[in-house]
């Protein structure tokens, strides 16, 4: 109750107070009894509560209803200039003298630790079913003002995300400055990079390790001695870089979940990019963001799309969250007609898109609409919504990239060429709206075209997608409803399904079976844990990618 003033009545008086408006039991209202402490300590003439003024607040009257108190200040009072009046506190003050929280705030102190962990250790277990609002975690600013030299570590510098970023880096040379990158396979133009940008630490495959070093010792830049390191241990380094402030996490599939992990212990904020990792690992990383005091901000296009339409939107504004997707390279077709095309011919149209250039795992992931089917569950996590308000349209355009439907009926959406490098931007440079000319990617043509109606300019159409067309965004809501490593499953089966889609082992449209057969699979051996740790989290991943296997080769085998 802190140190009270002179008076003993007034003492009582305040303990009383305090006793009669605590909170007795954490299921009943707390009272909105607040202290608020400013100016200088409380001098040294303020005494402890005595013995006699605690039993006299014991003996309270019953507790009235819950009251608010303005602020209760300490300091000097009217007087001469630079005096310090007395701290005299009667009966007729009551309200405005008051208690300095010094017992109060010590065991409040102690406790607000273990308190905040028993707090997130709760939700931890139960967060998969209503999802976390994760962008609206520590990411409170207004500012406009840009960052200067911002430190960022890229995982998969050389991947389509990666070299999008370093574009950023490049065009806006000053504002972010690449300083750990972390790549797989791609000596070659990893060492492009390295030679521009000049990070301190450079992490490879293992496989290609000895090329790197020799790659970077053949530079011959002087006085260039950067830090180089291989596999999942170069790749965590990267990602906690003691430097970087913003980590991008580009590498595709569950791969980036420990490194991303791991970033976040570090105490850096996540620009994620990597859709399976919050899919596959949401139960576990989600209440770290609280924990660790960090951020994440989306890269996806879509996502991105939605975060800047709740910019100023109120807390319960939102009905409604509608994702876009393209309709990938078959949106044209009737499933009658995919059916009837030639497999291989099939395989190779679903490693191309109309509209994006990505990898080839994205680019499947769109042909079979799964890339959308994860936004999903991705969007659950996100922005705390239950699956019943997600919802998905197909947007042959690609121009509005989402859009929310506010509690009134307002749909706001968000506009633009279809290009990764201003989610990119916003997700390093929020809150500002940095200057930046970005062209559309594929003509050079800036938007200012697009609203003269020319060609295909100037035309938005929607529809809702078919669902016997593209059966994964069903499999994608009912993994996402069932929670726990469900959807981990899924995320790793399926990319071990487009592995073999593109290792010519199976067809196109086998895609959709081999994972609600894995899912099913999933049920009757009772692989499903819904309150999953990281281990437990990676044995699905492997678990899942075994079982895609087992399920491909039974079906080869009773086919032939």
């Amino acid at each position: 109750f802190g140190c009270l003033q002179q008076s003993a009545g007034c003492s009582a008086a305040i303990v009383r107070l305090c006793l009669r408006h605590r909170p007795v039991h954490r299921k009943r209202p707390r009272a909105h009894f607040k202290f608020c402490l400013k100016g200088p300590s409380p001098s040294s003439h303020m005494a402890a509560p005595s013995t006699a003024a605690f039993a006299l607040a014991a003996s309270a009257a019953p507790r009235p209803a819950p009251v608010q108190l303005g602020v209760v200040r300490f300091g000097q009072t009217s007087g001469p200039a630079g005096a310090a009046a007395p701290h005299a506190c009667g009966p007729s003050a009551l309200g405005l003298c008051a208690a300095a929280a010094a017992a109060g705030a010590v065991a409040a102190k102690a406790s607000a630790s273990g308190r905040r962990k028993a707090a997130v250790a709760r939700r931890a277990g139960s967060s998969w079913a209503k999802g976390r609002n994760l962008v609206g975690t520590n990411t409170r600013d207004n500012s406009n003002e840009p960052p200067k030299d911002k430190k960022i570590s890229i995982l998969g510098s050389t991947g389509s995300i990666g070299t999008q970023t370093l574009d950023i880096c490049r065009q806006h040379a000053g504002l972010f400055k690449p300083v750990a990158l972390a790549a797989g396979k791609n000596v070659k133009l990893l060492l492009e990079q390295v030679k521009e940008f000049q990070p301190d630490m450079i992490a490879c495959d293992e496989s290609v390790f000895e090329q790197l070093k020799a790659g970077v010792a053949a530079l011959g830049i002087s006085g260039y001695n950067p830090e180089l390191l291989s596999g999942q241990p170069g790749q965590i380094a990267v990602a906690c870089f003691k430097d970087a402030k913003t980590v991008v996490t580009g590498i595709v599939g569950c791969a980036g979940l420990i490194p991303t992990i791991e970033a976040i212990k570090a105490g850096k904020d996540i620009a994620l990019a990597n859709k399976e990792t919050l899919i596959a690992g949401g139960p576990v990383i989600a209440p770290m963001f609280e924990e660790y005091g960090v951020s994440m901000l989306p890269v996806d296009s879509e996502h991105s799309a939605i975060f800047q339409c709740l910019q100023g939107i109120p807390k319960g504004g939102v009905k409604k969250i509608i994702l876009t997707g393209s309709g990938g390279t078959f949106r044209d077709l009737s499933i009658e007609e995919m059916k009837a095309m030639d497999p291989d011919e099939l395989r190779k149209r679903s490693t191309t898109h109309p509209n994006w250039d990505m990898g080839a795992k994205i680019t499947v992931d769109s042909s079979t609409m799964m890339n959308k089917g994860l936004e999903v569950i991705e969007a659950h996590w996100l922005y705390g919504v239950d699956y019943d308000q997600i919802e998905v349209v197909i947007h042959p355009q690609s121009i509005v990239h989402s859009a929310i439907e506010c509690q009134d009926t307002a749909v706001l959406m968000q506009t633009g060429w279809p290009d990764m490098r201003l989610p990119i931007l916003y997700a390093l440079s929020h809150p500002a709206r940095v200057p930046a000319d970005l062209p559309n990617p594929r003509d050079g043509r800036n938007f200012d075209d697009w609203w003269k109606g020319e060609g295909t300019d100037g035309k938005m159409t929607f529809k809702k997608p078919d669902l016997e067309k593209y059966p994964c965004i069903a499999l994608a809501y009912k993994a996402g409803r069932r929670g726990g490593t469900m959807p981990c499953i899924l995320s790793a089966a399926n990319e071990q399904a487009v592995e073999l889609l593109l290792n010519k082992t199976i067809d196109f449209l086998e895609i959709p079976g081999i994972l609600e057969a894995v899912m099913e699979k999933a049920e009757a051996e009772n692989k499903v844990l819904l309150t999953p740790n990281l281990d437990d989290i990676v044995e699905a991943d492997r678990w899942a990618r075994d079982a895609a296997n087992v399920v491909v080769q039974a079906r080869q085998k009773q086919a032939a």
